[in-house]
């Protein structure tokens, strides 16, 4: 079986613990590289995955010729630019969310991406490949609620470190760009069209530089979804999509952390509960598999760029909505 070979731009947390061990798992892909600025820490951490190379500057690492494509999960202020210069090396991309740290952040990673047209890359929403949201997608487009007119959803952790890098404004840090974005892009892929209209609340926490607890609105033509993403508060996630017809419930829409082996779509109609039991499924992997059909049989990547700046668009204008306290067009 064809497998695509794939080189981690760096050691971080959700590379190892996550995507990595996906990966390997998975049918078309294997992790043949791992790199960090201190050798060291690479070659432990290649050891203790079981990956063969380690490299001890991403430089390196990019130029070698048996690597494929590059995994990068570096943090957001460094998606961007290394992003394009693992293209530069004639590397396809799985890039982490956000795609950068702002549309125009962004926009420069298109660019590049179309000065390779031979190359692939993708914005890396795992949720999506998951069988629960293939299966809810697939319900709500063929009218088992009925006509959408609402998508609320919650996503939220109790991050207390404070050296950590999802609290440092100038790398990206913050709510709304850590795992806000899950919830533009769920509303954007649910509704199938692009908001009009957005408004956003930032409720500022005492000592923080970054955005810790922030909720929107998003006015589509078809109706509105609302959400909250917060990283100081009690860990809780949930999606909820409301038509005239019905209502379907996830509880754990992006990520499984009860370790029960299914997964559960709950359907409302006239107060009576179905429910769904869709098998669990690693959708890191399954993303990893999808992304490298895309490159052995050369068709678009599943998640398209343009995807990805639609979402940073929305991500924007939430941003300057809650600075300028009012409604800011899309």
């Amino acid at each position: 079986m064809q497998k695509l070979r794939w080189g981690v731009l760096s050691t971080a947390k959700i590379g190892r613990e996550k995507v990595i061990p996906a990966l390997q798992a998975s049918q078309h892909n294997e992790v043949v590289a791992i790199c960090s600025r201190d050798l060291q820490n690479a070659r432990a951490t290649a050891d203790s995955l079981g990956i063969a190379q380690a490299y001890g500057s991403y430089e390196d690492m990019l130029a070698d010729p048996q690597i494929d494509a590059i995994y990068n999960p570096l943090p957001n202020h460094l998606h961007v630019d290394w992003s394009i210069k693992a293209l530069q090396a004639g590397k396809h991309v799985l890039c982490e969310k956000p795609l950068g740290l702002n549309t125009a952040d962004a926009q420069r990673l298109i660019d590049a991406a179309r000065a390779h047209p031979h190359l692939k890359v993708m914005e890396a929403f795992m949720y999506r490949f998951h069988p629960q949201w293939q299966l809810a997608k697939k319900l709500v487009d063929e009218g088992a609620i009925g006509k959408l007119y609402a998508v609320h959803s919650h996503f939220s952790y109790n991050n207390r470190e404070p050296d950590n890098i999802r609290n440092k404004t100038e790398w990206g840090g913050g709510a709304l760009l850590d795992i806000g974005c899950y919830s533009v892009s769920l509303s954007r892929w649910l509704f199938n069209e692009e908001p009009n209209n957005v408004l956003g609340q930032i409720t500022p926490m005492p000592g923080e530089e970054v955005d810790c607890l922030t909720s929107g609105i998003m006015e589509f033509s078809a109706g509105t979804a609302s959400f909250t993403a917060a990283t100081k508060i009690e860990p809780i996630q949930y999606a909820e999509a409301i038509g005239d017809q019905g209502s379907l419930y996830i509880e754990r829409p992006f990520y499984n952390d009860s370790g029960l082996p299914v997964q559960k779509i709950r359907i409302t109609r006239n107060r009576v509960v179905e429910e769904i039991e869709v098998p669990d499924t690693n959708h890191y992997g399954a993303m990893g598999d999808a992304l490298a059909l895309s490159i052995f049989n050369n068709t678009p990547v599943p998640t398209p760029l343009e995807d990805a700046i639609a979402n940073m668009r929305c991500i924007d204008a939430i941003f300057q909505s809650a600075a300028e306290r009012r409604w800011v067009r899309v």
